[in-house]
């Protein structure tokens, strides 16, 4: 007869081992796209962070002579109609879109964390209120409720992040919403009240820790509709304002005009857009799959 041990089998997988990186390799290697996905981010956001010493030229910078000229080795992805470098224009884009998406992503969180634990702990009108509000918002979908707020704010960089913001308070909040009307029914939440512990102290120090991971992976999902949101903002005109670059801008001022004489114009910025969205996309799988096995496919 041959004994099998588990524990040293799943320790020399990886999957139990005491050493952190040891585990991060084991959660690389089985999660593989979510892997590709964050190496995507990770570029991105080395490539916003050194936008200055990796772009060739000011993107800022007009220079007449070089209009719409082809990509070479002194242009690696050709001009715009202004003879604007598009590479230094693509790398310093980065930073806007990484900062909308971050910014709107983060804000919009925080609100919707706050609606739905105060709706889901204290239910009764409260969490009717708020929940009538959230219907109002969640009726519109997340495109046409952001045109109308940057529409009503004007094109500017707080502006769309607030714009973009706003919309995502819903999902947030519902999601919130659900688990902290199950945390609040479990025992140690009425251990925490026979102890005379008050409502805030147990919603913010025994609640809200324990929706955090739910909370994490839609965090991680929609920072690739808040990116695509800001693109398709900056696209139809009111989004970032010139002469700032801006991914969607980019495709604005080109897609229809030059398309034919200068497809660059348009397939850089599409594809920076695409891979942006497909790594978050594909990083925000993998992390739901990991705190939370039982969605997983």
């Amino acid at each position: 007869m041959t004994t099998i041990n588990f524990e040293s089998e799943l320790r020399r997988a990886g999957a139990h081992s005491t050493h952190g990186w040891r585990r991060l390799v084991f959660l690389a290697q089985r999660y593989l796209l979510g892997t590709v996905g964050l190496v995507i981010m990770v570029l991105f956001v080395w490539m916003a962070i050194s936008a200055d010493l990796i772009a060739r030229y000011d993107p800022l910078s007009v220079d007449s002579a070089q209009r719409l000229a082809a990509p070479s080795a002194a242009h690696w992805m050709g001009t715009d109609s202004f003879g604007r470098d598009v590479w230094s224009r693509i790398i310093h884009g980065a930073r806007i879109s990484l900062a909308v998406g971050i910014g709107a992503t983060a804000l919009g969180s925080t609100i919707g964390v706050i609606v739905g634990l105060v709706s889901g702990y204290l239910s009764g009108w409260v969490d009717l209120l708020f929940q009538r509000i959230t219907d109002i918002l969640q009726a519109l979908p997340l495109l046409v409720l952001a045109l109308v707020m940057t529409a009503a704010l004007g094109p500017s960089l707080p502006n769309v992040i607030i714009a973009i913001a706003i919309p995502l308070i819903p999902t947030v909040a519902r999601v919130i919403r659900a688990n902290t009307l199950a945390l609040r029914e479990l025992p140690f939440v009425e251990a925490a009240k026979s102890i005379g512990m008050s409502e805030t102290r147990i919603a913010l120090r025994h609640v809200l820790p324990n929706t955090l991971a739910p909370l994490i992976v839609l965090a991680t999902a929609q920072l690739g509709s808040t990116i695509l949101t800001e693109a398709s903002l900056s696209f139809l005109g009111l989004g970032i304002p010139e002469p700032y670059p801006s991914w969607g801008r980019m495709l604005s001022e080109s897609a229809a005009e030059y398309v034919r004489v200068a497809p660059w114009l348009v397939i850089f910025p599409g594809v920076a857009i695409s891979l942006a969205v497909f790594g978050t996309n594909l990083f925000g799988d993998a992390l739901r799959d990991i705190l939370d096995p039982r969605q997983s496919g």
